[in-house]
């Protein structure tokens, strides 16, 4: 044989082999778009699935997470997982209720009232049985859930103990109709804006104030441009992690179990997050300046307008009223009349 050719062959054999052992078959590094930035929820969520991925899968599969929505807007990146072009969203529940909108029971004030409570029905078959929906109604599989606490109200101008006290208030929310109409049981109308345009708007006074828990505040930097907080505890926030289902279909049976399984990780990372970070993350923003309040009598002019103007407009819409008494039955709470 021509040594010349026979020294190419060898070198090619070792390349190929090479390449094997650095990147194994069919491995894959996926792509996760997070709404949120570094030392956010959603990042702790994020950070704990690449690990576990990375451990159950050998090394072979991995992923990249793009944080501050460098992939699009929340929304925009479900359809992007719907059409197969993105791997994974972390992405706030509300951003999917577009698409799929039974989620919406997990935006209804006042119904998840506790870390507790939040795992409980996320984890159980609720939460299974709306992941089985999204599958369906948006071609995106929720994997993990992620636990950022309760959204708390923040703004520029003044304290709020009172819904009297919002008068006055340009409130930002996310297009999201139960949280638009949860504002204007309160008596003020809110506007609607991105999540990606919401900081701009703080700063530029476009709006006065915005909602969302401890740790996303901290986060985006939000002390920078507010004031004023307030404990309500109206909803209690819950960013799934999503897969693109066709995306997920093109796995191996293997690699499908071994995504879920990350995905339980990472849920687990993330309640673990949240109790360990929300009390320090909350001194931060003291020491930086903001001023936390509590509402008048234990929030409860707040929890009766929302949900009596709230609940009845979306039983429809989540599956019925039996299914809102079963969410509430799953926590032990009462149930509403027919």
């Amino acid at each position: 044989m021509n040594p010349i050719k026979s020294f190419t062959t060898f070198a090619a054999v070792a390349s190929v082999a090479a390449l094997t052992l650095v990147a194994p078959a069919h491995a894959k590094n996926f792509k996760i778009a997070v709404g949120d930035s570094g030392g956010s929820s959603q990042e702790a969520t994020g950070l704990g699935f690449v690990k576990a991925l990375e451990e159950l899968s050998g090394g072979k599969h991995t992923a990249t997470l793009f944080l501050n929505g460098q992939l699009g807007s929340e929304q925009d990146t479900v359809n992007d997982a719907a059409i197969g072009t993105l791997d994974m969203s972390l992405l706030a529940i509300n951003n999917i209720t577009p698409f799929s909108p039974t989620v919406g029971v997990f935006t209804l004030p006042y119904v998840i009232l506790s870390l507790e409570d939040a795992e409980t029905l996320t984890q159980g078959p609720i939460g299974q049985e709306l992941t089985e929906n999204t599958i369906n109604d948006a071609g995106v599989r929720i994997i993990a859930w992620t636990y950022t606490g309760f959204r708390v109200l923040t703004n520029s101008k003044k304290p709020v103990k009172s819904v009297a006290d919002l008068e006055g208030l340009v409130i930002r929310v996310p297009k999201n109709e139960i949280m638009i109409d949860t504002y204007k049981s309160w008596g003020i109308s809110p506007t609607p804006m991105a999540w990606s345009e919401t900081f701009a708007g703080l700063q530029t006074k476009v709006v006065d104030g915005q909602d969302n828990p401890y740790t996303t505040i901290n986060a985006m930097k939000f002390y920078e441009v507010q004031k004023y907080v307030t404990n309500i505890r109206y909803i209690f926030s819950i960013e799934p992690l999503i897969i693109s289902e066709s995306v997920f279909q093109d796995l191996s049976a293997e690699d499908q179990n071994t995504v879920l399984e990350a995905g339980k990780a990472a849920t687990q990372a993330s309640a673990q997050f949240l109790r360990d970070k929300e009390a320090e993350i909350k001194q931060i923003l003291l020491d930086k300046g903001m001023e936390i309040s509590d509402p008048e009598n234990n929030e409860q002019e707040f929890i009766d307008l929302a949900t009596a103007a709230v609940w009845p407009k979306f039983y429809d819409s989540i599956g019925g009223i039996e299914k809102m008494n079963e969410v509430l039955a799953a926590i032990g709470r009462d149930p509403v009349a027919e």
